[in-house]
């Protein structure tokens, strides 16, 4: 039953650390396209295609942190 509690642990630090990986790609690609194009408003008609990229890894990145964090025991 131990070794289960360490592989359910460790799950969910992998999954965790993917999650945050995601967040910190979407920031950097938008900050990469801010510092390239010289632009910081993606909803301009021309930037549209870099909105379509990093909200989605920002956003699947905030959710899955929220749902794979460690959980709070009760004492």
């Amino acid at each position: 039953m131990m070794a289960e509690d360490v592989d359910s642990e460790f799950q969910r630090k992998a999954a965790f650390a993917f999650f945050s990986l995601l967040l910190v790609a979407g920031i950097l690609v938008y900050w990469g396209w801010g510092l390239i194009y010289g632009t910081w408003y993606p909803f301009d008609r021309g930037n549209i295609g870099i909105y379509t990229i990093y909200t989605p890894l920002i956003a699947f990145g905030i959710i899955g942190m929220v749902l794979f964090r460690k959980k709070r025991t009760a004492t």
